[in-house]
């Protein structure tokens, strides 16, 4: 493998868009789109949607399914979502390459942190900048730049920005499985660490919300008539904890427990919220089974429970197709002189979703940065060219049969079977 000609005017074009390609980033991130604020969701999709007709390719709206979510009282309701963004390029090229991001953030509306500045050390802070408006920079900087190579005929690509990784994915779920089972090539861009180093393997992650419902009661004149709903979520939320341990890089984080109200009122609603991990497809079923063990034993009489939820992200390991693809990334990465390494990742995204679906991907081919969904999220502003760099350079090779992504999608075929 090496750099050819149309390959380094590619690079090129690229490096003539820094400014651009930070710029942009920038002020998408002073625009809050928390996944839950739907204004501004929308302006986002807005400044998004105009800088992808620029490119040469249909851009569409795609409206995304509603989601259930489970209240604080633990009542039910259905949560509708912003559009995602889809965007298309010879869609009946023999090789199909598909590109991922999301435009939402964990940032609320009224959240403290909602503008860029420049650190003392030159990293931007911002919402967003990492993840993952930087990583749509570099996305759409890759793409811009890969239209003008004369192999590009070869390879069509889809772009699916989606507004709600940030919690799961719930509405963009069926549109990541349908481009994964056709897709041959996944490149995602979620942040790379400070350093560069990509995510490898994923753990699986899965969200539960289990509804309790007791008997309320006047806690002094009728306790003995109630039942604590809370009493039995705290015991429900010990017994999960207990499962950690119970095998191998498998956890289970309780993360809130609501409900309850007066004090002189024996409470008659609970709701539990936990995460769980695992490492591979055995202990997603062996995790799942103790979770609903659980939800189907109320630790005293005279309570329900009710369970909501489940695995929202698949396991991700490193198989043949990961491997081999991780490879020719590491062989591109060298052209360009960057030294990419990877390392295993409790973390979950959208490419855990396009492995399931069949889609080897490399999932972090974001801006290098780090502090993400904290106030002290940061992005080196020299990694923007660097990695739009990278991901230019992958599809040239994809376009030239260096990086053969239908023998990677052969293998990644081979272990889904």
């Amino acid at each position: 493998m090496r750099i050819l000609p149309t390959d380094q005017a590619v690079l090129d074009h690229v490096a003539a868009r820094r400014q651009a390609i930070i710029g942009r980033t920038i002020d998408w991130a002073d625009i809050n789109s928390g996944s839950r604020n739907a204004a501004g969701l929308n302006a986002v999709l807005d400044a998004l949607e105009a800088e992808a007709r620029r490119l040469p390719a249909q851009v569409e709206r795609i409206p995304t399914q509603g989601s259930a979510t489970v209240a604080d009282d633990g009542s039910v309701r259905t949560e509708a979502h912003a559009d995602a963004l889809k965007i298309t390029a010879r869609p009946s090229a023999p090789i199909q390459v598909v590109l991922t991001g999301h435009y939402d953030t964990v940032f609320a509306a009224d959240s403290g942190f909602q503008t860029v500045s420049t650190r003392a050390d030159g990293a931007l802070n911002g919402p967003g900048v990492a993840d993952m408006k930087g990583g749509i920079s570099v996305l759409l900087a890759a793409l811009e730049a890969f239209e003008t190579h004369p192999g590009r005929h070869g390879v069509g690509w889809t772009v699916l920005l989606s507004p709600d990784e940030e919690i799961g994915s719930p509405a963009s779920a069926p549109l990541l499985a349908e481009l994964g089972a056709r897709g041959h090539l996944g490149l995602t861009y979620e942040p790379a660490l400070a350093d560069g180093t990509l995510a490898g393997a994923r753990k699986g992650s899965g969200n539960y919300h289990l509804i309790v419902t007791g008997r309320a009661a006047h806690a002094g004149r009728a306790f003995d008539e109630g039942r604590n709903a809370v009493a039995g979520a705290a015991m429900i939320a010990a017994e999960l904890h207990g499962l950690n341990g119970g095998r191998e890089g498998v956890t289970v984080n309780v993360a809130k427990i609501s409900g309850g109200g007066p004090l002189n009122v024996v409470a008659d609603n609970a709701v539990v919220r936990f995460n769980v991990r695992v490492p591979d497809s055995a202990a997603a079923d062996w995790i799942d089974a103790q979770v609903r063990r659980i939800a189907a034993a109320p630790p005293f009489e005279g309570l329900a429970l009710d369970l909501h939820g489940g695995f929202t992200r698949p396991p991700k390991p490193m198989d043949a197709a990961q491997t081999a693809l991780f490879e020719a990334v590491r062989q591109a990465g060298a052209l360009l002189g960057q030294d990419i390494a990877w390392k295993a990742s409790g973390g979950v995204c959208e490419g855990n979703n396009l492995h399931a679906a069949g889609l080897p991907n490399i999932d972090t081919l974001g801006v290098r940065g780090g502090d993400i969904h904290s106030d002290q999220e940061f992005a080196w502003p020299d990694s923007f060219v660097e990695r739009a760099q990278l991901s230019a350079l992958i599809l040239c090779k994809v376009a030239s049969g260096d990086i053969d992504a239908a023998r990677l999608k052969s293998l990644r075929m081979e272990t889904l079977t």
